[in-house]
C-alpha cells in the first residue's frame, strides 16, 4: 500500500481457522518511508525501520512475499530465536508464501551483534529454503542480514545466492 511519502508495511501470522486449516491473520500495520523495495537496501532499509530490528537483543526472521510484478503482498515473522540464532524450516517459511500468493520470496534476518557476516547457518538455512522454493516453482531471491546502523548484507547483491556464480 502507498500513500504520499509513506508506504504501509502489513504484518502477518499463520492462525488456525474453525475447520484447523491455516489462515492469514493481519496483526499490524505499520507505515514507512515510502520505497519500491525492489533492491535490498530499500528492503532492508524498510524493515528496519518498521520493526527496529537493528536494536532487537535476539534474532528475529521476516518473509517478505512479493507478486509477479514485485509488489510487497506482505512481511511475515517465521522465527524469533535467540541471541545467535533462529530455527525456521521451509514448511513454515512456504506455507505464508503460498497462503499469500507470492510468486517469490524475500528473507530477512537481524544479528544481534551488530554484524552483518553470514553464519554458516545462514548459509545453510539459504541453501535449503533456495532448493525448496526451487521444487515449490516460489524462489528464494535473497536473503538480506541487517547489523548496526543501517548496515545490511544481500547475499544477491554479493553473489552468494546458490544460482549465483562468484566474482
Amino acid at each position: 500500500d502507498i500513500g504520499g511519502d509513506y508506504m504501509k508495511i502489513k504484518k502477518y501470522t499463520t492462525k488456525l481457522d474453525a475447520n484447523k486449516h491455516n489462515s492469514l491473520d493481519e496483526v499490524s500495520c505499520t507505515e514507512v518511508t515510502d520505497r519500491d523495495m525492489k533492491y535490498p537496501a530499500e528492503i532492508a532499509a524498510a524493515l528496519n525501520e518498521a520493526y527496529d530490528l537493528e536494536h532487537m537483543a535476539e534474532e528475529y526472521l521476516y518473509m517478505v512475499g512479493f507478486s509477479i510484478a514485485g509488489n510487497v503482498l506482505g512481511v511475515f515473522e517465521v522465527s524469533h530465536g535467540v541471541v545467535s540464532q533462529s530455527i525456521a524450516s521451509p514448511r513454515e517459511i512456504f506455507i505464508r508464501a503460498l497462503l499469500s500468493g507470492a510468486a517469490y520470496i524475500v528473507l530477512v534476518h537481524n544479528h544481534p551483534s551488530g554484524s552483518t557476516d553470514p553464519s554458516e547457518g545462514d548459509f545453510a538455512l539459504v541453501r535449503r529454503i533456495y532448493d525448496s522454493g526451487r521444487l515449490m516453482c516460489v524462489p528464494l531471491i535473497d536473503n538480506i542480514i541487517i547489523g548496526e546502523d543501517g548496515a545490511y548484507f544481500s547475499f544477491r547483491e554479493e553473489h552468494m545466492m546458490p544460482n549465483q556464480k562468484t566474482h
